[in-house]
């Protein structure tokens, strides 16, 4: 095993518990950015954009309640806040605010919510692909699959807005600064 593989299995779950609560910790961090994104639209007005990032807030919030579920948990685990399970990997599904653009439009929420549903589907294969735990290898191949329906989900929904034009962020209205 190269140095490089043998770091990142130093940090692999040991125990099926152990990578539940990663993924759920994951689960509501994407939940809570998204919903700080909406607040950022709101901020500026931009009640269309500040819907959808309730919306996918809604459904990573869904992901959270079914990985409590399965793992038969009454409340998250009070140890959730892990070192990442691969170093150098922020939390897949988490976009940066610097993708963000106060005239963005559903289109681009959309095409955001792709990039980190597809960033999720390759950590979960990656993760798989390293495990040592079988019951973790099992299920970081199931949150894969999950994502991959995801993804789908998001591309449906992309059929359904415009691709704005190419001169969306241009402001008719923009800020004056008095020297």
């Amino acid at each position: 095993m190269s140095q490089t593989n043998s770091n990142a299995a130093a940090r692999l779950p040991a125990t099926l518990q152990d990578f539940m609560a990663q993924a759920l910790q994951m689960e509501l961090d994407a939940a809570e950015r998204y919903n700080e994104f909406a607040d950022m639209m709101e901020t500026h007005n931009n009640l269309e954009v500040a819907q959808w990032f309730r919306k996918m807030a809604e459904v990573e919030g869904k992901h959270a309640d079914q990985i409590m579920s399965e793992m038969g948990w009454s409340e998250a685990p009070s140890a959730l806040r892990m070192a990442p399970l691969l170093t150098g990997l922020e939390a897949p599904e988490s976009a940066s605010d610097a993708e963000l653009h106060y005239l963005m439009q559903p289109w681009h929420v959309l095409q955001l919510a792709l990039a980190n549903e597809q960033r999720a589907e390759r950590f979960f294969a990656k993760l798989a692909s390293l495990a040592t735990v079988e019951s973790v290898r099992k299920a970081a191949l199931e949150l894969q699959q999950d994502e991959a329906e995801h993804i789908e989900m998001v591309q449906a929904w992309l059929k359904k807005v415009p691709q704005p034009a190419a001169s969306w962020d241009q402001d008719p209205d923009p800020p004056r600064y008095d020297s």
